[in-house]
């Protein structure tokens, strides 16, 4: 048996892990130095119980490999391998192909599985990353709704159908999207992950428990036994998507595996891939009972190539990781530096925590800082906190009735950059940070109002929603919201519904009736925020040079924007008053303001209810935002 210091001899660098494909063969190749026998199983179809095997070679630096010749497009394969005195089975870990839940990996031949016309689709414009609004979702969640009015409910395809409309005719789906006017739709897990059954349409989970990393999730599937169905479906999602101009983020974990012990991993190369105590046992970083090394040389390879297969096999343009803390230092460096290489304007971002105490060294971890200098952004949870109170509990924020916090939203709205002595965060430039009030974690924004303003009027609390959001889509960094919440998106107060299931999941589409209102205001914010270069700037000298407080009232913050950009409003004022009455604010320019933001509505023209025009000075409303411009 080669020990763990031994490993670092038999260092891979090749690009064909796994089995790659051609007509007349097949190769096969699977890092496994520890290993003394190998073979291949190759199965005809994916329900056969009976394969035929064939032995592999071991060759340079602990890969074992097998040139097989013969057409075998789209069949299905697995290892076989010595455990002990029987021989195991298992799912080769690089396989990018594979039937339901991961039984068998598959040979896959892209391009005959590829629907037509992806090779050269509309790819997304160019933009910066400032410019980005990002929209996070699962799904299921997406679709499942009775009122969604999709046919392919929960699956890949839902997400590529337009046309579709809610009961009351007002349009869901991807048209709802280019219509709210996102930039970016982020998706909850859709690589193989093992916590569902694909075989049961009744499951659910949001999906962080890895199983097979370079295979789509077979359960958003219309047929999760045949390996080319999940791979065509969600192309032609991820095409649907593209062609509307909103662009694709993959979440990925690849911070943990579902299983320990029995993963392909851990029986390919035992306990190589994890990291352990001075005992052996898995360490816990992630809080579900393992922890991937990523600072070993091949598992940091692993998740490179991985990365590198997404953003180019499936065109993905961005990745969120998750418990980005438990990935060293140097892993995120190489990240953003090879993925940069195959698209200079993805996105990637991620949580600047772990989900429990770490093995690694806390000194090498990724953590709120690192990225300074990076093109890596994260979640500021400093500034979601500030906005909303503490995430489960009764802890105020701005928006929810919390006292003396109007500096800490200061710092989330020049983006967390060094703006002062006073105003200061962990970023060095503003795009470094994700500005987000709520996700798929914890309480819905709604949910959070309910639980710590539940004696506030219904209207109020619509109103402590909109400022929230509000906030979040004016402020420099890049924009997050959590699907739903602008159209008042509740969870019955489940604030972990990893696997509560549709009834407490699904994005219920009728809301948008109920709330269209609130829906227009966040669409018009949007598109005020995507024409006015001057609130989305990527540099921290020029948030420094463009912006500057004004007086306002306690529980108010008041900023004066001054562009110097020809497209823009010469002077934007943005007032958020999160008090239970009116403040007036003295205009810090004589002449007349125009009103494009009040709380009613958002209107480049001007708004068509309430004052239109002020001279001196501005009378806000409770809980609003205000934006005026001369």
């Amino acid at each position: 048996m080669v020990d763990k210091v031994d490993l670092d001899k038999y260092i891979y660098k090749g690009n064909d892990l796994g089995a790659t494909y051609h007509k007349d063969y097949t190769m096969f190749k699977v890092w496994a130095p520890t290993q003394k026998n190998m073979k291949v199983i190759i199965y005809d179809n994916y329900s056969d119980i009976n394969g035929q095997t064939y032995p592999m070679t071991k060759a340079e630096n602990g890969v074992w490999e097998l040139k097989l010749k013969g057409d075998y497009k789209n069949k299905y394969y697995n290892y076989i391998l010595k455990d002990g005195m029987y021989e195991r089975e298992i799912t080769d870990p690089y396989t990018k192909g594979a039937t339901a839940n991961g039984q068998k990996g598959m040979v896959v031949d892209f391009y005959s599985i590829n629907p037509k016309g992806w090779e050269n689709h509309k790819m997304p414009k160019v933009i910066k990353s400032a410019q980005s609004v990002i929209y996070e979702t699962h799904i299921r969640d997406f679709s499942v709704h009775k009122s969604s009015g999709m046919k392919n409910k929960g699956k890949y395809l839902g997400l590529s159908e337009t046309g579709t409309k809610n009961y009351a005719g007002l349009a869901t789906g991807v048209d709802y999207l280019k219509e709210l006017g996102i930039t970016h739709i982020h998706l909850l897990p859709i690589f193989d992950f093992a916590s569902v059954d694909e075989t049961n349409p009744k499951e659910y989970n949001w999906g962080y428990d890895p199983h097979l990393y370079n295979v789509p999730e077979g359960s958003y599937s219309t047929n999760p036994y045949d390996g080319r169905s999940r791979i065509q479906e969600l192309k032609k999602m991820i095409m649907a998507l593209h062609e509307n101009d909103i662009r694709v983020i993959m979440d990925v974990v690849y911070n943990h595996t579902y299983e320990s012990h029995n993963t392909p991993f851990n029986i390919l190369v035992p306990k190589y891939y994890y990291r352990t105590d001075k005992n052996g046992n898995f360490t816990n970083g992630s809080g579900c009972g393992n922890e991937i090394a990523s600072e070993r040389p091949m598992v940091r390879k692993f998740i490179m190539d991985s990365l590198k297969f997404w953003a180019t096999e499936y065109k993905i343009d961005g990745f969120r990781l998750d418990l980005m803390s438990l990935y060293d230092k140097d892993t995120i460096k190489e990240i953003e530096r090879e993925l940069k290489k195959i698209n200079s304007n993805i996105l990637i971002y991620g949580e600047p925590w772990t989900g429990g105490p770490s093995a690694l060294e806390f000194k090498y971890q990724f953590r709120k800082g690192s990225q300074r200098g990076m093109g890596i952004s994260l979640f500021n949870d400093d500034f979601r906190n500030a906005i909303k109170g503490d995430n489960d509990g009764i802890g105020l924020g701005f928006a929810t009735g919390g006292l003396g916090l109007e500096n800490e939203i200061k710092k989330g709205i020049v983006g967390s950059i060094y703006y002062n002595e006073k105003i200061n965060g962990f970023a060095q430039q503003p795009i470094e940070t994700i500005n987000y009030v709520s996700s798929h974690d914890n309480l819905t924004l709604y949910d959070k109002i309910e639980k710590v303003r539940a004696y506030a009027t219904h209207e109020e609390k619509v109103k402590i929603n909109r400022l929230a959001l509000s906030i979040i889509l004016t402020s420099q960094g890049i924009a997050f919201l959590q699907g739903g919440t602008e159209i008042l998106r509740t969870k019955k107060g489940n604030h972990n519904s990893y696997n509560a299931g549709d009834e407490v999941n699904s994005i219920d589409w009728d809301k948008k009736t109920e709330y269209l209102d609130n829906f227009n205001y966040m669409k018009g914010l949007i598109r005020l925020r995507k024409k006015q270069k001057v609130m989305m700037l990527e540099k921290a000298e020029d948030v420094r040079r463009y912006m500057r407080f004004i007086d306002s009232p306690s529980k108010s913050v008041a900023y004066l924007l001054n562009s110097q950009y020809t497209e823009d409003y010469r002077h934007i004022l943005v007032i958020h008053n999160a008090n239970l009455g009116e403040i007036t604010i003295k205009l810090p320019f004589d002449g007349q303001w125009k009103v494009i933001a009040n709380e009613y509505e958002v209107n480049e023209h001007g708004v068509s209810k309430g004052n239109k025009n002020f001279i001196h000075e501005v009378k806000v409303s409770p809980l609003s935002t205000y934006i005026l411009h001369k």
